[in-house]
Protein backbone atom coordinates (compact mmCIF):
# COMPACT_ATOMS: atom_id res chain seq x y z
CA UNK A 1 0.00 0.00 0.00
CA UNK A 2 2.72 2.57 1.13
CA UNK A 3 4.83 1.84 -2.12
CA UNK A 4 1.52 2.46 -4.26
CA UNK A 5 1.04 5.85 -2.41
CA UNK A 6 4.64 6.80 -2.96
CA UNK A 7 4.48 5.75 -6.62
CA UNK A 8 1.41 7.77 -7.11
CA UNK A 9 3.67 10.56 -5.01
CA UNK A 10 6.80 10.61 -6.94
CA UNK A 11 4.78 10.94 -10.48
CA UNK A 12 2.26 13.87 -9.22
CA UNK A 13 5.64 15.69 -7.70
CA UNK A 14 7.95 15.10 -11.27
CA UNK A 15 5.18 16.21 -13.25
CA UNK A 16 4.92 19.63 -11.15
CA UNK A 17 8.98 20.09 -11.30
CA UNK A 18 8.89 19.74 -14.69
CA UNK A 19 6.12 22.30 -15.30
CA UNK A 20 7.47 24.81 -12.80
CA UNK A 21 11.14 24.32 -13.30
CA UNK A 22 11.07 24.17 -8.99
CA UNK A 23 14.10 22.74 -7.39
CA UNK A 24 12.83 21.84 -4.47
CA UNK A 25 9.63 19.92 -6.16
CA UNK A 26 12.38 18.01 -8.33
CA UNK A 27 14.34 17.21 -5.42
CA UNK A 28 11.23 16.06 -3.20
CA UNK A 29 10.49 14.13 -6.08
CA UNK A 30 13.55 12.25 -6.43
CA UNK A 31 13.74 11.85 -2.87
CA UNK A 32 10.49 10.30 -3.08
CA UNK A 33 11.65 8.42 -5.90
CA UNK A 34 14.01 6.81 -3.52
CA UNK A 35 11.80 6.16 -0.98
CA UNK A 36 9.61 4.63 -3.27
CA UNK A 37 12.56 1.99 -3.96
CA UNK A 38 13.85 1.83 -0.70
CA UNK A 39 10.71 0.46 0.32
CA UNK A 40 10.49 -1.95 -2.62
CA UNK A 41 13.52 -3.42 -1.64
CA UNK A 42 12.40 -3.43 1.91
CA UNK A 43 9.44 -5.60 1.05
CA UNK A 44 12.13 -7.72 -0.94
CA UNK A 45 14.24 -7.86 2.29
CA UNK A 46 11.51 -8.62 4.95
CA UNK A 47 10.30 -11.53 2.76
CA UNK A 48 14.10 -13.22 2.01
CA UNK A 49 14.28 -12.48 5.63
CA UNK A 50 11.70 -14.85 6.18
CA UNK A 51 13.35 -17.89 4.49
CA UNK A 52 14.37 -20.82 6.60
CA UNK A 53 18.02 -21.34 7.36
CA UNK A 54 19.97 -24.09 4.92
CA UNK A 55 23.57 -25.91 5.49
CA UNK A 56 25.18 -23.27 3.30
CA UNK A 57 23.16 -20.35 4.54
CA UNK A 58 23.00 -21.07 8.49
CA UNK A 59 21.15 -17.27 9.32
CA UNK A 60 18.76 -17.16 6.59
CA UNK A 61 18.46 -14.02 4.82
CA UNK A 62 18.14 -12.05 7.35
CA UNK A 63 21.12 -9.97 6.74
CA UNK A 64 19.51 -8.72 3.44
CA UNK A 65 17.88 -6.13 5.52
CA UNK A 66 21.41 -4.29 6.45
CA UNK A 67 22.33 -4.12 2.52
CA UNK A 68 19.33 -2.63 1.92
CA UNK A 69 19.87 -0.09 4.35
CA UNK A 70 22.88 0.23 2.72
CA UNK A 71 21.57 0.90 -0.50
CA UNK A 72 19.26 3.40 0.89
CA UNK A 73 21.58 5.39 2.72
CA UNK A 74 23.76 5.98 -0.28
CA UNK A 75 20.85 7.07 -2.58
CA UNK A 76 19.87 9.76 0.08
CA UNK A 77 23.25 10.73 0.16
CA UNK A 78 23.24 11.48 -4.07
CA UNK A 79 20.29 12.92 -3.36
CA UNK A 80 21.05 15.40 -0.53
CA UNK A 81 24.54 16.38 -2.08
CA UNK A 82 23.37 17.29 -5.59
CA UNK A 83 20.06 19.29 -4.06
CA UNK A 84 22.70 20.82 -1.49
CA UNK A 85 25.09 21.69 -5.04
CA UNK A 86 22.55 22.81 -7.06
CA UNK A 87 20.37 24.79 -4.14
CA UNK A 88 24.04 27.03 -3.85
CA UNK A 89 24.01 27.55 -7.69
CA UNK A 90 20.34 29.04 -7.77
CA UNK A 91 20.99 30.96 -5.07
CA UNK A 92 21.97 33.63 -6.97
CA UNK A 93 20.26 33.34 -10.37
CA UNK A 94 16.99 31.74 -9.57
CA UNK A 95 14.52 31.06 -12.17
CA UNK A 96 10.48 31.87 -11.70
CA UNK A 97 8.46 29.62 -10.66
CA UNK A 98 4.96 29.94 -10.30
CA UNK A 99 3.88 30.04 -6.78
CA UNK A 100 0.13 28.18 -7.09
CA UNK A 101 1.08 25.29 -8.84
CA UNK A 102 4.36 24.57 -7.30
CA UNK A 103 1.49 24.75 -3.30
CA UNK A 104 -0.32 22.30 -4.92
CA UNK A 105 1.87 20.01 -5.70
CA UNK A 106 3.45 20.21 -2.32
CA UNK A 107 0.31 19.48 -0.93
CA UNK A 108 -0.17 16.46 -2.96
CA UNK A 109 3.45 15.20 -2.02
CA UNK A 110 2.43 16.24 1.99
CA UNK A 111 -0.95 14.51 1.82
CA UNK A 112 0.34 10.95 0.38
CA UNK A 113 3.63 10.93 2.89
CA UNK A 114 0.75 11.51 5.61
CA UNK A 115 -1.19 8.21 5.19
CA UNK A 116 2.01 6.42 4.60
CA UNK A 117 3.27 7.62 7.91
CA UNK A 118 0.70 6.06 9.20
CA UNK A 119 1.07 2.88 7.41
CA UNK A 120 4.39 2.34 8.78
CA UNK A 121 4.05 3.77 12.18
CA UNK A 122 3.55 0.37 13.66
CA UNK A 123 6.18 -1.71 11.99
CA UNK A 124 8.64 1.15 12.37
CA UNK A 125 10.49 -0.31 15.37
CA UNK A 126 10.55 -3.91 14.04
CA UNK A 127 14.33 -3.41 12.42
CA UNK A 128 16.78 -1.60 11.10
CA UNK A 129 15.20 -2.08 7.32
CA UNK A 130 11.43 -0.81 8.04
CA UNK A 131 13.36 2.29 10.72
CA UNK A 132 14.96 3.54 7.62
CA UNK A 133 11.73 3.32 5.62
CA UNK A 134 9.28 5.12 8.43
CA UNK A 135 12.45 7.99 8.24
CA UNK A 136 12.50 8.63 4.61
CA UNK A 137 8.95 9.03 4.20
CA UNK A 138 9.32 11.33 7.71
CA UNK A 139 11.89 13.42 5.95
CA UNK A 140 10.56 13.44 2.54
CA UNK A 141 6.78 14.72 4.12
CA UNK A 142 8.92 17.42 5.62
CA UNK A 143 10.37 18.15 2.54
CA UNK A 144 6.94 18.59 1.04
CA UNK A 145 5.86 20.92 3.30
CA UNK A 146 9.29 23.28 2.60
CA UNK A 147 7.62 23.17 -0.91
CA UNK A 148 4.82 24.56 0.12
CA UNK A 149 6.36 27.10 2.97
CA UNK A 150 8.41 28.32 -0.34
CA UNK A 151 5.10 28.29 -2.51
CA UNK A 152 3.58 30.88 -0.22
CA UNK A 153 6.97 32.70 0.14
CA UNK A 154 7.54 33.22 -3.37
CA UNK A 155 3.47 34.42 -3.77
CA UNK A 156 3.95 37.53 -0.60
CA UNK A 157 6.94 38.35 -1.19
CA UNK A 158 7.98 37.53 -5.33
CA UNK A 159 11.25 36.01 -3.95
CA UNK A 160 12.20 33.16 -6.08
CA UNK A 161 14.98 31.85 -4.19
CA UNK A 162 12.64 30.74 -1.57
CA UNK A 163 12.71 27.54 -4.20
CA UNK A 164 16.18 27.20 -3.28
CA UNK A 165 16.51 27.52 -0.24
CA UNK A 166 13.75 24.87 0.60
CA UNK A 167 15.80 22.76 -1.70
CA UNK A 168 18.57 23.24 0.52
CA UNK A 169 17.11 22.52 3.67
CA UNK A 170 15.55 19.70 2.00
CA UNK A 171 18.91 18.22 1.32
CA UNK A 172 20.32 19.23 5.24
CA UNK A 173 17.03 16.90 6.19
CA UNK A 174 18.61 14.49 4.06
CA UNK A 175 22.44 14.06 4.45
CA UNK A 176 22.94 13.74 8.59
CA UNK A 177 20.27 11.19 8.67
CA UNK A 178 21.54 9.33 5.20
CA UNK A 179 24.66 9.68 7.20
CA UNK A 180 23.41 7.88 10.64
CA UNK A 181 21.97 4.96 8.55
CA UNK A 182 24.63 4.41 6.72
CA UNK A 183 26.75 4.35 9.82
CA UNK A 184 24.45 1.68 11.38
CA UNK A 185 24.29 -0.46 8.87
CA UNK A 186 28.39 -0.52 8.53
CA UNK A 187 28.37 -1.07 12.10
CA UNK A 188 26.74 -4.55 11.57
CA UNK A 189 28.81 -5.44 8.49
CA UNK A 190 32.16 -5.12 10.26
CA UNK A 191 30.68 -6.73 13.15
CA UNK A 192 31.16 -4.17 15.86
CA UNK A 193 29.71 -4.85 19.04
CA UNK A 194 26.42 -4.01 20.07
CA UNK A 195 25.23 -0.80 20.88
CA UNK A 196 24.68 -0.84 24.87
CA UNK A 197 27.28 -3.97 25.15
CA UNK A 198 30.51 -2.94 27.19
CA UNK A 199 32.91 -6.87 26.36
CA UNK A 200 35.02 -6.07 29.07
CA UNK A 201 31.88 -5.37 31.60
CA UNK A 202 30.60 -8.80 30.46
CA UNK A 203 34.12 -10.46 30.41
CA UNK A 204 34.84 -9.34 34.38
CA UNK A 205 30.74 -10.52 35.44
CA UNK A 206 31.93 -14.37 33.52
CA UNK A 207 34.85 -14.30 35.46
CA UNK A 208 33.09 -13.52 38.99
CA UNK A 209 31.36 -16.41 38.44
CA UNK A 210 32.03 -19.79 40.46
CA UNK A 211 34.93 -22.04 38.70
CA UNK A 212 35.51 -19.94 35.99
CA UNK A 213 39.27 -19.13 35.36
CA UNK A 214 39.58 -17.07 32.47
CA UNK A 215 37.69 -15.66 29.52
CA UNK A 216 39.22 -15.87 26.29
CA UNK A 217 38.55 -14.98 22.29
CA UNK A 218 35.25 -13.00 23.52
CA UNK A 219 33.05 -11.62 20.73
CA UNK A 220 30.00 -9.94 20.38
CA UNK A 221 28.60 -8.64 16.80
CA UNK A 222 24.83 -8.34 15.33
CA UNK A 223 23.57 -10.56 12.51
CA UNK A 224 20.56 -8.15 12.22
CA UNK A 225 18.38 -5.97 13.55
CA UNK A 226 16.86 -7.50 17.07
CA UNK A 227 19.48 -10.60 17.40
CA UNK A 228 22.99 -9.90 18.59
CA UNK A 229 25.16 -12.79 19.40
CA UNK A 230 28.22 -13.81 21.99
CA UNK A 231 30.96 -16.38 21.58
CA UNK A 232 33.60 -17.12 23.84
CA UNK A 233 36.00 -19.42 25.19
CA UNK A 234 35.94 -20.40 28.92
CA UNK A 235 38.56 -21.72 30.90
CA UNK A 236 36.87 -23.71 34.11
CA UNK A 237 38.71 -26.21 37.06
CA UNK A 238 39.40 -29.50 35.83
CA UNK A 239 37.34 -30.89 38.67
CA UNK A 240 34.13 -29.34 36.63
CA UNK A 241 35.34 -31.99 34.08
CA UNK A 242 35.36 -34.84 36.23
CA UNK A 243 32.44 -34.23 38.63
CA UNK A 244 30.37 -33.48 35.62
CA UNK A 245 30.09 -30.10 36.71
CA UNK A 246 30.89 -28.47 33.07
CA UNK A 247 27.05 -28.77 31.79
CA UNK A 248 25.90 -26.84 34.71
CA UNK A 249 28.19 -23.75 34.76
CA UNK A 250 27.45 -23.58 31.15
CA UNK A 251 24.04 -23.12 31.27
CA UNK A 252 24.69 -20.23 34.00
CA UNK A 253 26.61 -18.28 32.07
CA UNK A 254 24.65 -18.73 29.05
CA UNK A 255 21.76 -17.50 31.19
CA UNK A 256 23.73 -14.75 33.13
CA UNK A 257 24.48 -12.83 29.40
CA UNK A 258 20.90 -13.48 28.72
CA UNK A 259 19.43 -11.96 31.95
CA UNK A 260 22.02 -9.26 33.41
CA UNK A 261 22.91 -6.95 31.08
CA UNK A 262 20.92 -3.86 29.14
CA UNK A 263 20.96 -6.11 25.21
CA UNK A 264 20.05 -9.54 25.92
CA UNK A 265 22.58 -11.94 24.55
CA UNK A 266 20.08 -14.74 23.96
CA UNK A 267 22.14 -16.10 21.25
CA UNK A 268 25.67 -17.21 22.92
CA UNK A 269 28.02 -20.02 21.76
CA UNK A 270 30.77 -20.78 24.60
CA UNK A 271 33.55 -23.36 24.62
CA UNK A 272 34.28 -24.93 27.72
CA UNK A 273 37.74 -25.78 28.19
CA UNK A 274 40.34 -26.37 30.79
CA UNK A 275 43.45 -24.69 30.77
CA UNK A 276 45.76 -27.19 29.65
CA UNK A 277 43.32 -26.95 26.40
CA UNK A 278 43.37 -23.25 26.28
CA UNK A 279 47.39 -23.26 26.34
CA UNK A 280 47.98 -25.41 23.36
CA UNK A 281 45.25 -22.58 21.15
CA UNK A 282 47.26 -20.89 18.69
CA UNK A 283 45.80 -17.12 17.36
CA UNK A 284 44.29 -16.58 20.83
CA UNK A 285 41.65 -13.16 21.28
CA UNK A 286 41.84 -11.40 24.63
Amino acid sequence: MVCGITGVVVVAQFAGAWLTGSLALLTDAVHSLTDSIGLLVALLAAVLMGRAPTSTRTWGLRRVEVLAAVVQALLLLGIGVYAAVEGVARLSAAPTVPPLELLIFGAVGLVGNVISLLVLRAGRRSSLNMRAAFLEVAADGLGSLGVMVAAVVIALTDWHQADAVAALAIAALILPRAALLLREAVRILLEFTPRGIDLEEVREHMLAQPHVREVHDLHASTVASGLPLITGHVVVDDSCFRDGHAPEILEHLRTCVAEHFPVSLEHSTFQIETAAVAARERHRHR
